[in-house]
């Protein structure tokens, strides 16, 4: 296995860790990102680099020479935080990568489309990471660790259907949304795909080729994910985030041409 080095947004959190540790564990080199020094027993092949992510001048050094970035950041229920955060840090992420290129895997939330508050931001956070043109899979996972123990078997949804706020839209573990973080980066059946991520009863599967290669891939230059309902238009959005996601997509452009 080809040893990649990859860059862990939220490397402390719930799910970052367990993504650290995932990495880890398949042969990678990590680079979890943090605003504080002094992380203890580090697994081996990570490394600790300090930078905030709402502060674009700290993250140079956490992106250089990166092959892929897993965002495992989050935060919920505040707006205002949801945008400096869940937004705002893929955003300053993608500036620093500036026409450096790396696989992309992204947590938002199922039900991100509803148009409730902090998920506005997420999924604006979603259409950043379409607009960059990288490779990228964009996971939605359901309500953390309400799942039985039996409750192991992963299903990729599509469309967004879910929406009663409540585990009713779905179950999943951590430890599988982070595993299903790390596979993604470097497989080419989870290449543009954007899906929700709950489990049902059943074993979980050695391999997730299939199961990834069994939803479909967002339309290329659509700024939703494919199913998506079509309630935020990019016209309405405000005069920032769409100067932000031109910027964005102006980069992709410059590529293409200096590639031709």
């Amino acid at each position: 296995m080809t040893n990649h080095l990859i860059l862990v947004t939220g490397a402390t959190g719930s799910i970052g860790r367990l993504a650290v540790e995932e990495a880890v564990r398949e042969g990678h080199r990590v680079r979890m990102l943090t605003r504080r020094s002094g992380q203890k027993a580090l697994p081996n092949g990570a490394e600790v680099v300090l930078g905030d992510l709402t502060r674009p001048d700290t993250l140079t050094a956490a992106v250089a020479g990166v092959d892929a970035v897993i965002f495992a950041h989050g935060t919920y229920g505040s707006v205002r935080n949801a945008e400096l955060v869940d937004y705002g840090g893929v955003r300053n992420i993608l500036l620093a990568l500036g026409d450096q290129r790396a696989h992309l895997a992204l947590m938002t939330a199922i039900a991100v489309t509803d148009r409730k508050g902090a998920h506005d931001w997420k999924r604006r956070a979603e259409r950043l990471i379409r607009a960059s043109d990288m490779s990228y899979t964009i996971v939605r996972p359901g309500w953390f660790d309400y799942n039985d123990a039996d409750q192991l078997m992963p299903v990729l949804l599509q469309g967004d259907r879910r929406q009663s706020g409540t585990p009713r839209d779905g179950v999943i573990a951590r430890r599988q949304v982070a595993r299903i973080l790390v596979k993604s980066l470097f497989c080419p059946s989870a290449d543009r795909k954007t899906f929700e991520l709950v489990a049902e009863k059943g074993l979980e599967p050695q391999s997730l080729d299939t199961l990834f290669a069994g939803v479909d891939a967002d339309i290329s230059g659509a700024v939703d994910a494919v199913h998506d309902a079509t309630n935020m238009p990019l016209s309405d959005e405000p005069q920032t985030v769409l100067d932000e996601f031109r910027q964005i997509e102006g980069r992709r452009r410059a590529r293409a041409g200096s590639v031709a």
